[in-house]
């Protein structure tokens, strides 16, 4: 989520934009106006630290702006009502496999992204762009389980499962002390994942079997929420959160600071659990793909993308940012899983339309129910 460049004085901007324009590149006009230089980002709420956008219109001699979007759905929805100028985006993988396939991106120059060696291979190839030809791998985030550590361990409850949200007989303990995620495809992914089978099983009769789990331990959860399991848990209104995972280093980080008399603690479930992996792309639409470029290059060193890990708790593919990485955050296994646990992580995939269709109206149940 992070990065530079160096050169002040607008001729000298404008020498170096030039420069590093080719011949069919129109956008090089732009730079000759420094009404222009804006790079126009569409991003994730809090997911850069002003002081890394600051940094980066300093070194560049640029603007950014920003506008948001809280989900995936959310972003592609504003993009398919017309939204358009947006240079960089930041989606994740089912999203941009969905903007691939609507040919809404733009191909990255890799002469121009010398840093992508620091980007673990793990992270690199995936399913949605095997060749990265559109997408720098950003930041990532694992959808797991959030919970009052003391709350817990004094009601003699496992941590380390699925079951504490599907199972009667542990949320018997916890009646209205649980929230889950108002999201279709995470909360059956958990759901699939605690009956064993993928999170991206796409067969009818084991959603049927999800929704039988989900509808059962529905009476008991507090709330489908989002956002506010943050603050819930901090406060210790919540005893357990499905949330995701740098939601739950700040919900950790805001008991510590205000002097609670609990610990909030988040791990990944031995079910296996999903992650997220965000990545930078560059917008059809965007005027500016050479700011786009430097951006990306900038936010591929590794103290410039360490900022981020350090500010949301994010987890992190820059191999070059650990080293900068506050050391208690980089040997937190729910942040940074080792491979055996990232064995049992799973980056959910597009699904098609009849999919779809058949999954809002699963949803629609669960909610009327």
């Amino acid at each position: 989520m992070k990065i530079r460049c160096a050169l002040t004085g607008f001729l000298c901007l404008l020498a170096i934009t030039l420069a590093s324009c080719t011949p069919a590149d129109k956008t090089a006009a732009h730079s000759a106006n420094p009404k222009d230089n804006i790079l126009r980002l569409f991003n994730w709420n809090n997911y850069i630290s002003q002081e890394t956008v600051e940094r980066f219109e300093q070194t560049c001699q640029c603007r950014v702006t920003q506008d948001y979007y809280s989900d995936n759905e959310e972003l592609l929805a504003k993009l398919a009502a017309g939204a358009t100028g947006y240079d960089l985006l930041v989606p994740t993988g089912n999203a941009m496999d969905t903007l691939i396939h609507q040919h809404t991106l733009r191909e990255l120059d890799k002469s121009q992204l010398p840093n992508l060696k620091n980007i673990d291979p793990n992270y690199l190839g995936t399913v949605f762009d095997p060749d990265n030809r559109y997408s720098v791998p950003y930041a990532y985030t694992i959808t797991l389980l959030g919970f009052n550590r003391e709350k817990l361990a004094g009601l003699g409850l496992p941590t380390d499962s699925w079951a504490i949200i599907f199972e009667p007989k542990y949320l018997e303990k916890l009646k209205g002390r649980v929230t889950v995620l108002d999201s279709q495809r995470e909360l059956m992914a958990a759901a699939l994942k605690y009956l064993g089978y993928s999170a991206n099983d796409t067969d009818e009769n084991h959603w049927q079997q999800a929704k039988a789990l989900i509808i059962r331990a529905k009476p008991y959860w507090a709330a489908f929420s989002n956002t506010s399991y943050i603050r819930e848990l901090a406060v210790g209104n919540l005893w357990v959160a499905h949330g995701y995972s740098n939601d739950m280093f700040q919900a950790a980080q805001d008991a510590k600071k205000t002097g609670r008399h609990f610990s909030v603690d988040f791990t990944i479930p031995k079910e296996g659990a999903v992650l997220s992996l965000d990545s930078m792309v560059l917008h059809q639409s965007g005027h500016r793909p050479d700011l786009a470029h430097r951006f990306i290059s900038f936010m591929l060193e590794g103290q410039n993308s360490a900022e981020l890990t350090n500010l949301t708790g994010s987890g992190n593919p820059n191999l070059d940012a650990r080293p900068y990485i506050h050391a208690d955050i980089v040997a937190n296994p729910a942040i940074f899983p080792d491979a055996a646990q990232i064995a049992r992580l799973e980056m959910l995939e597009d699904i098609d339309h009849t999919q779809r269709r058949l999954l809002s109206r699963i949803w629609t149940e669960i909610k009327l129910r």
